[in-house]
Formats: structure tokens, sequence, C-alpha cells
């Protein structure tokens, strides 16, 4: 207990005892109606600061022992100054063509302390003046916790373009307990995060969540039905079968993989017209050998290529087996 004995009495006798009958402003007394040593533990239950000491003696000046009499009474404490809110406003518009200054009148006619503005597009995710504007709030926060502080915008769809962004800004104001408020549309009103309008924040955590879910599901379908077709997505192949067909070609005939890679053209992304890495084309190889050694019905996957005559070499007349 911080309070000192005369302290501590003065806050017990700030309430009549529910045991004796005592008055507020006076020590507690027996049956006999003397004043009691110590004050009744039924008294100390209203004192809020003494709920856990449960002991505190009478002052010497009460007299304990001695015959009870009225004590003077106490001076009435005032009540605690209600301090005004402090909002920070916000006012947002995705493009410049847009007008900031019905949003602008909203928010003064509100009598926000600070308004912060930009015109900036719902698909850039960072907003420096909304950042801005979240910033002075805390530091209103931090340095007078019991004074409110709000967030004041013109509609809800001033401060983010989805439930998910939405979410992320309510676990933001609830963490630095800032109340939220908007002056227009269907959910108008000041909303607290740590009293009712907990509940309000909690919709919004839910219906991010569900918009992820339904996203990431949404997402898995096209995977699957793009893999049905064939395409596994990720970046172009650098060699494709075309060119790894001739590049086997080339390398059935014993030219070094180097030189193979040199004769090669990649034809789409961004090195389009460049020759092939000698790693890539090493790997186009190894990924072409497992497929022809893994398929199912033991015919290769890719058709083998032609064997290429040689320049010295006669050729074959049609019809006719060679030996």
């Amino acid at each position: 207990m911080n309070l000192t004995p005369d302290r501590a009495a003065l806050a017990v006798e700030r309430h009549g005892c529910p045991n004796c009958g005592a008055p507020v402003g006076s020590a507690c007394r027996t049956r006999g109606g003397k004043t009691t040593a110590k004050y009744h533990t039924a008294r100390f239950v209203l004192a809020p600061a003494l709920r856990e000491e449960l002991d505190v003696p009478v002052p010497a000046d009460r007299r304990p022992g001695k015959a009870w009499k009225q004590g003077p009474g106490l001076a009435v404490v005032p009540a605690p100054r209600t301090e005004r809110a402090v909002r920070i406003g916000y006012a947002r518009t995705s493009t410049a063509r847009q007008e900031l200054a019905s949003q602008l009148e909203v928010l003064r006619r509100a009598e926000c302390h600070k308004i912060f503005s930009e015109q900036i597009s719902t698909r850039v995710k960072v907003r420096p003046e909304l950042e801005k504007a979240l910033a002075l709030a805390h530091q209103f926060k931090q340095a007078a916790p019991e004074t409110p502080v709000i967030v004041t915008v013109h509609e809800l769809k001033r401060l983010a373009r989805n439930a998910a962004e939405l979410m992320t800004l309510s676990g933001d104001l609830q963490a630095g307990g800032i109340q939220l408020e908007l002056l227009t549309g269907p959910l108008s009103g000041v909303y607290d995060p740590n009293g009712m309008g907990a509940m309000f924040f909690a919709v919004l955590a839910v219906a991010g969540q569900i918009e992820r879910n339904y996203i990431r599901e949404k997402t898995l379908e096209g995977q699957v039905a793009a893999a049905a077709k064939g395409n596994h997505g990720g970046r172009p192949k650098v060699i494709d079968d075309d060119t790894l067909t001739f590049a086997l070609a080339l390398k059935a005939k014993g030219v070094p993989v180097p030189d193979i890679a040199k004769k090669l053209t990649i034809k789409t992304g961004k090195n389009a017209g460049s020759p092939p890495s000698v790693a890539s084309l090493y790997r186009a190889f190894a990924e072409a050998e497992a497929q022809q050694a893994t398929s199912d019905d033991g015919v290769a996957l890719r058709p083998k290529p032609a064997r290429i005559r040689q320049a010295d070499e006669p050729e074959t007349p049609r019809g006719s087996r060679s030996s």
C-alpha cells in the first residue's frame, strides 16, 4: 500500500460502514458506542485502493476506546474533467481528376485537429499520408493515454480497398486504443476498439479472412484447370521442344555441348535472340532422358531425332534396307 496511515484512514472514511453504521467522515464504532481500534473489514471493500490491505488502525486523533462522536464532514472531491477527443482526419481520392473539397469540408465540420489528404490510386498499398495520420494518432495516445483519439474519415472505403487491408488497419487501431469514426454511409458512427466497437473490428477481421480464403480457393482452382491443359505456370522454357530436338540430333552426331549451345537461339522471354547457357542445355538433356526412361508404355515421350546423314555418305534408296 502506498498510502500513509492518515490518508488510508481518510480513504476508508469516504464510505459509510455497512457493519456498524458509522457515517461518512467518522471512524468505526463498537457495539457499546466507542471508537474501534481498527476499521471494520466490510468498509475496506468499498475503498478500491485498500481492498487488499484490510488492516488500517484508527488514527490517534480519533481516540480509540473513547466514546464515539460524529466527525467532520469530508470535502467533496470534484469529478474528473472530461477530456475533449482529439480527431485526426484523413481524405483520399483515387485519381487527380476526383475532387477532395467535399471530403475536406466534412472533416472540418467534424472539428478535426489535423487533416491529411492525398490523391493516390487504390492499387497502391502504401499510402504516405495515411501512415502519417496513424503515426500522429499513436503519438497523441502515448502522450495522453486518458484522452480519446479518433481517426475520422468521410466513409469506410477511403481507408482501404479491400477487407484484408481493413483488417490490418483495425488491428493497428485496436493495438493503440484508437477509435474510428465514419461520417457518412450505412456504418456511420464512432467505433471504440476496446468497447462495443470491438464487434465492428471483429467483423472486419472475419470479412478479411473470408476474402483471403475465397481468393486462395479460386487461385488453386485456376492452377488445376491450367495444369489440365498442360500449362503448369512458371517462366517459359528457354529450350522449347523443336530446339531440343535439334540439340539432341547434334549431340547424337557427337558435337560438343558448348558448341551446340552456340548454335541454338532462345525464342521467347527477356533473353530472346541469345544462345542458351550450357547449364540450361545440360538440364534439358537430363529432363529428356528422364522422361524417356520413365514412360509408362515403354515408348519415349519424345521422338528420337532423325539420323543426320554425313556429307560423304551415299543416300540409301527408298524401299531398300541398309546392311
